[in-house]
């Protein structure tokens, strides 16, 4: 696969000169193929945010270099970027503000001057992933769930195809119900589309559950990149920036020591199953 991210060496420091200076990104540098599901973790004011909000061009790097899509994202062409990398920030449903929902996941496309058969076919494709029906599209934002508002709010990103879609904390203030349906969906999308997906996240089961790459920042560095095994398996490195291990990690590690035998290397409820079934038919 190609690599669709290409940092070399990128810096940033906010409010540079100033007695609030902070930088936020050192010598930070990354490659991440097309197709990818990769996870972002850290404390917060660990980079994290600064880092996903260079690659659509929101930021621009102080020193380095960053492509993204083959595009430079300290070149002129922001427009072109932010086609290729669609970012959805915490709460996005706070940003949708039309009169319907249907415009709302229009207005993006209209920005871009897209015909209208084919706006049409893209709100019609992108709503029926979403699950949005077309009794939902004809109403108004305020009028709907919590869980259909984020879902038309990602809608109004994904209708714009990007090749990479950045979601930052997407299931913040969603019950657990609501963030397995979104998950599904982004799952599902993740796979029928072949996009690369980003989850700055802090909630490590999700990012167990659902990331293949787990790349760990601390103090604007990149400190640790590998599967979820290799990144959960640190355990006490972990907590010591700030990080744990999922809590389903944390219930097996207990329960292996009243049960020998039991594995304690498993980082999902589905691995946990799995193990515990093991355990049973080896008649330990």
């Amino acid at each position: 696969m190609d690599n669709i991210i290409i940092a070399k060496n990128i810096s940033y420091t906010y409010m540079k000169g100033s007695p609030l200076e902070k930088k936020a990104l050192d010598d930070v540098s990354l490659t991440m193929k097309k197709g990818e599901f990769a996870a972002i973790i850290g404390h917060t004011g660990s980079g994290k945010s600064t880092l996903i909000q260079h690659l659509n061009g929101l930021l621009k790097p102080d020193s380095g270099e960053l492509v993204v899509a083959g595009l430079e994202t300290a070149g002129r062409d922001l427009k072109e970027l932010r086609k290729k990398v669609g970012i959805v920030f915490q709460y996005p449903e706070h940003q949708l503000f039309e009169e319907t929902v249907y415009k709302d996941i229009e207005f993006g496309l209209l920005k871009q001057n897209i015909p209208d058969e084919e706006r049409a076919r893209r709100i019609k494709e992108t709503a029926s992933i979403l699950e949005l029906s077309e009794s939902i599209l004809q109403k108004s934002p305020y009028e709907i769930s919590g869980g259909q508002k984020r879902r038309a709010a990602i809608a109004g990103v994904l209708v714009l195809e990007p090749e990479i879609l950045v979601l930052d904390e997407p299931a913040a203030g969603l019950d657990p119900a609501g963030t397995r349906e979104l998950f599904d969906i982004v799952t599902q999308l993740y796979r029928e589309k072949q996009i690369t997906v980003i989850l700055v996240s802090h909630s490590m089961e999700l990012v167990g559950d659902y990331a293949s790459r787990i790349i760990v920042m601390n103090e604007g560095r990149i400190s640790h990149d590998g599967t979820p095994s290799e990144i959960f398996g640190l355990g006490d490195e972990l907590e010591k920036i700030g990080l744990g291990t999922p809590q389903i990690s944390k219930l097996m590690a207990r329960l292996s020591s009243f049960y020998p035998g039991l594995r304690k290397d498993v980082f999902t409820v589905g691995d946990a199953q799995r193990a515990i079934m093991e355990y049973m038919r080896a008649g330990k």
